[in-house]
């Protein structure tokens, strides 16, 4: 005798199961938390050459894409040469050479020529410093020579947080020891990242010499843990990833490395001391979004106050100007809409990434944000046009509540809340 099997029931119990399994596993997370994040921390330790591999993979994979189909593959056409397997293979093995020796050629050109020249001018920094002191404390002594209001300004906090100054300073003696081991272990963490790097590059080679049969195999898992509706959403949020990652961080790169150039032949122009030093400060702060800009030019111009604080103020107006061209002009020319944030959600992530994951988090939180936001954008998008609404966000901004009939109910110009506004903000 067989009994009916009511699909309802099954689907309350599976429910109601994943329920007790998620409520079993928050408590054990909640008391024994330390174990798994200790356990997973040793784990993404260990997978970090394959982690670094596949980055490596993922950011030369355009250069050796542009290698093949740019450059052999027309090469190799027009010496009327047929291009099978085994032809493609073959391309594959120079395409990654090139591209390795391009990568070593740029890092080799770096050491070469910038290394020594910021090792010059941090040496030149420490031999001149105390006549660096001596200029900025009669600048100073000028000013409040000039202005008495704020010499005895000064004097009243020289007088109220004295005390403090010195007993932080005093404190910060018994800790060099703990100040010197830390060195030490960040010298061993140092080495063994670059150890972890060098693997990581063995990894890279392995993923781009074989890169068509990785995805290949990816999606042939999806498809068969997936319906195909289900597995083509997820390859175009795949899709989605990848542009929106790949166009930001290569965009951002090089937008960062035009700046610095620019600013080292500007600073040359107007004979800025030190001026390879802070562009390549510059440079690498600028690939930060929002707040980039300002923590490369504070030292700098700290920097440059105390050899000159007149060429500090030139400084200062040149940096305004720089990156009021970066961020209206050359930044939106090479990124183009690759987030599609505002300006408030650009902040929002950086902050929120940053305080999370540091000066990483500061770097990929507005790409990570971006494929959050779109996720939401979609899921809210795609449940509003079942329900027959309005997909624009202008319809939203005046509405006080929607009837059972889906009729939309507007706020009077006479209630306390309502705004009028033609903006979109979807």
């Amino acid at each position: 005798m067989k009994f009916p099997i009511d699909k309802k029931i099954i689907g309350i119990g599976i429910v109601a199961l994943s329920v007790i399994i998620f409520s079993v596993s928050f408590i054990y997370l909640l008391f024994n938390g330390s174990l798994f994040f200790n356990a997973f921390r040793k784990i993404i330790g260990v997978s970090m050459p394959i982690i670094y591999g596949f980055i490596l993979a993922y950011l030369m994979s355009s250069i050796v894409n542009f290698i093949e189909e740019k450059c052999l593959i027309p090469l190799y056409r027009r010496f009327h040469v047929t291009i099978n397997r085994k032809v493609m293979s073959r391309m594959r093995v120079f395409s990654i050479i090139i591209t390795l020796i391009i990568v070593f050629l740029f890092i080799y050109a770096f050491l070469l020529i910038v290394i020594p020249e910021i090792y010059k001018s941090l040496q030149s920094i420490v031999i001149s410093f105390p006549v660096y002191i001596n200029n900025l404390i009669n600048f100073v002594e000028k000013i409040l020579v000039s202005y008495p209001e704020i010499e005895r300004y000064m004097t009243d906090i020289m007088n109220e947080y004295s005390s403090d100054v010195y007993n932080w300073i005093s404190s910060l003696l018994p800790s060099m020891n703990e100040f010197i081991k830390s060195l030490s272990l960040s010298v061993i963490s140092f080495i063994l990242t670059l150890w972890d790097l060098l693997i990581g590059l063995i990894v890279s080679i392995y993923m781009l010499a074989s890169k068509e049969k990785f995805i290949g195999q990816t999606k042939k898992i999806l498809y068969s843990l997936f319906k195909f509706e289900k597995a083509n959403n997820i390859l175009k949020d795949i899709r989605f990833v990848d542009h929106t990652f790949g166009g930001f961080i290569s965009g951002k790169l090089l937008d960062s490395l035009i700046i610095g150039i620019i600013c080292f032949i500007c600073l040359q122009f107007i004979h800025i001391p030190y001026s390879l030093l802070i562009s390549v400060i510059v440079g690498i702060t600028n690939v930060i979004p929002f707040f980039g800009p300002y923590l490369g030019a504070i030292p700098s111009a700290l920097l440059v106050l105390m050899v000159n604080p007149v060429q500090c103020l030139y400084f200062i107006i040149f940096i305004f100007l720089l990156q009021q061209f970066d961020g209206n002009f050359l930044g939106p020319k090479i990124l183009g809409d690759s987030t599609g944030l505002s300006g408030f959600w650009v902040l929002f992530s950086i902050t929120i990434f940053g305080g999370l994951f540091g000066l990483a988090g500061m770097i990929l939180g507005v790409p990570l944000f971006a494929i959050i936001y779109a996720y939401i954008r979609n899921h809210v998008l795609i449940r509003l046009k079942k329900k027959g609404y309005p997909l624009e966000t202008v319809p939203y901004i005046n509405l006080k509540e929607i009837t059972a009939d889906s009729k939309f109910v507007m706020m009077d110009e006479d209630d306390e809340f309502y705004r009028l506004s033609k903006e979109t903000v979807d």
